[in-house]
């Protein structure tokens, strides 16, 4: 069974849906959480939720400086940093890039890069240092189908996970033998508040807001498993990456799909 007792988790985009799911899976392994969000409403509630023996703070994985902090303020409270989770993220509504006017490509390629990559980028470089030290782990979010497939999302949306799977690659890569750097794909969150990008005028728009029925019936339609996980479901997966004593795995991606990857081509289900 995996053991995170007295481990330290830094963990971005933790305010809700997956990231919020892997915060509180952690923390029944005994792992020590610092936690970031963007949202100022997000990070009041998770201050509630996990009381003083948890480190929250609101921030922006976009800005080196607010990294900055959360890293030293991390390490002051706990002494260190075991793993970095990375579980921000923004999706482009599915929007066809043939529907977007094109006046507006630039800033929304630019919000949804930024977030889904850069964002990542950063946070790897600003704790690797610490991590170092202690021979820690990174674990990324890519998509289990927006990151191998077309149709996980509109082009921007693909363009950034496909992206993911370099920058894991690579940082594991220019990381070793240090740092151990992989990535889970998630296929469908429950309970995600995973929203659009301003520049499109979609960050109004929430994945909570469609339809249950409607989204498990996409769900069967292209997983094995008839099961929408929660974010806590996917807990296990990246838990594994994160124990210190998983020594063998770097530049992987765990593929939590539910048997999206085996959807039948002929054969009707």
């Amino acid at each position: 069974m995996t053991d995170l007792t007295g481990a330290v988790v830094a963990l971005t985009g933790s305010g809700s849906g997956l990231g919020l799911g892997l915060a509180q899976h952690f923390r029944t392994l005994g792992a020590k959480l610092a936690l970031l969000d963007i949202s100022s409403e997000k990070v009041a509630a998770l201050q509630q939720a996990f009381g003083d023996d948890t480190l929250v703070m609101e921030g922006d994985v976009r800005d080196i400086e607010a990294l900055k902090r959360f890293r030293d303020a991390t390490v002051a409270r706990f002494g260190g940093v075991d793993c970095l989770v990375g579980a921000q993220g923004i999706f482009d509504g599915n929007r066809p890039i043939s529907e977007l006017p094109l006046e507006k490509i630039p800033a929304a390629f630019d919000e949804v890069m930024r977030i889904n990559v850069l964002g990542y980028i950063l946070s790897a470089v600003v704790f690797r240092e610490e991590l170092a030290r202690r021979n820690g782990s990174i674990t990324l979010t890519a998509s289990s189908n927006a990151s191998y497939c077309a149709d996980g999302g509109g082009l921007l949306y693909t363009a950034s996970k496909h992206s993911v799977l370099g920058v894991v690659r690579q940082l594991a890569f220019e990381f070793a033998p240090d740092i151990r750097v992989n990535a889970v794909s998630p296929c469908g969150i429950a309970d995600s508040d995973l929203r659009g990008p301003g520049a499109l005028g979609l960050e109004g728009e929430s994945q909570n807001d469609i339809p249950k029925d409607s989204f498990m019936a996409m769900i069967r339609k292209v997983t094995l498993l008839d099961h929408l996980p929660t974010g806590a479901e996917y807990g296990p997966a990246y838990a594994l990456l994160a124990d210190p004593r998983q020594r063998i795995l770097t530049g992987e991606i765990i593929m939590a799909d539910q048997g999206l990857a085996n959807r039948p081509i002929i054969s009707a289900r």
